[in-house]
């Protein structure tokens, strides 16, 4: 009887280690660029014991050439950082890839355009006239089209240099005016540089533009096959963010520790703006407004910025947060 009890007992353990993804759950998490604030919360995730107190193991890894997208719809990994603007031709081109975001890293869009205080370019309509590197994207000029003609400036007249600018404060020394940047890296730099600038957001500028970047991603495919290990993955991700939300100093160091050839006062700097921004005014962290991504989606469709319209909630799901 005693040898039936443990027999029992022991088949009984391993059902729940499956169930709860056990040593079976393998994930790969890649991230969209090199590490930084953005991804702090999977590091604390990992370094906490999150990830292993659900039942994973995960390896977080920097993306291939090809991009973060790419590797998550083939499924080399199963989950991975994209952001909604650049998420929408992979939902529209003619073998649309198979993603979906399930939870947003930021509650809002921090992005906007950066320029040095001495140009006085102070909206977006004065944007003409002066320098702005560009990467080409035909989102990326006309999300500027519409802000600067919003304002009633000339978007014709805005000279646009095809170029990468890697440093932020070697670019805007240079020849370029303005640059497209994030407030909680870039203008973390800029003011830790005493640079005086002035930062346009585009949320402040016009709502439809408070679009999710970023967000994390899955494959649908291992998503569907696997519900219960990724409401595991996500619930263990949001402790991690929520930790680094409450905790930015630790959350600070925790990243460092991971990726040591980080500016540590950047980092630390950062982590502090960004502590208020992964929640913000949402419920919890990883709250995606349905509202919100269809209205950007619904603004590429009418600007025929996509191959083919998006329907209500394109690459959108809320149930493994949710759940």
């Amino acid at each position: 009887m005693k040898k039936i009890a443990a027999i029992v007992m022991v088949f009984i353990m391993s059902i729940s280690l499956v169930g709860c993804g056990g040593q079976e759950s393998n994930l790969t998490m890649v991230l969209d660029w090199t590490p930084n604030t953005n991804h702090t919360g999977l590091y604390v995730a990992q370094e906490k014991g999150y990830f292993k107190e659900a039942g994973l193991n995960v390896n977080i890894v920097q993306p291939p050439d090809g991009g973060a997208t790419a590797m998550v719809a083939s499924g080399d990994a199963q989950f991975g950082i994209e952001f909604q603007d650049t998420m929408a031709p992979a939902l529209t081109q003619a073998n649309p890839l198979p993603i979906t975001a399930i939870a947003a890293v930021l509650q809002h869009n921090t992005s906007g355009i950066v320029s040095k205080k001495e140009t006085g370019i102070d909206s977006f309509g004065k944007m003409a006239g002066h320098s702005y590197a560009t990467w080409d994207s035909p989102t990326e000029q006309a999300i500027l089209k519409t802000l600067v003609e919003k304002d009633g400036g000339d978007w014709s007249k805005v000279n646009l240099v095809s170029t990468y600018v890697e440093d932020i404060v070697s670019g805007l020394n240079a020849d370029i005016e303005m640059v497209w940047i994030y407030a909680g890296w870039e203008k973390v730099k800029l003011e830790m540089e005493n640079i005086d600038h002035n930062f346009l957001m585009f949320k402040d500028a016009d709502p439809v533009f408070d679009y999710y970047n970023p967000v994390v991603i899955g494959n649908n495919d291992y998503m569907n096959q696997n519900k219960d290990v990724t409401k595991a993955f996500i619930g263990a991700v949001k402790k991690g963010y929520e930790y680094a939300a409450a905790n930015p100093a630790e959350a600070a160091e925790i990243l460092l520790k991971a990726a040591p050839e980080l500016d540590k006062e950047l980092v630390k700097k950062s982590q502090e703006y960004l502590s208020t921004q992964y929640i913000a005014d949402a419920a919890s962290w990883g709250v995606i407004d349905p509202a919100r991504w269809n209205a950007f989606y619904k603004w590429l469709n009418e600007n025929k910025l996509v191959e083919k319209d998006l329907a209500e909630n394109a690459g959108l799901s809320t149930e493994y947060l949710e759940g």
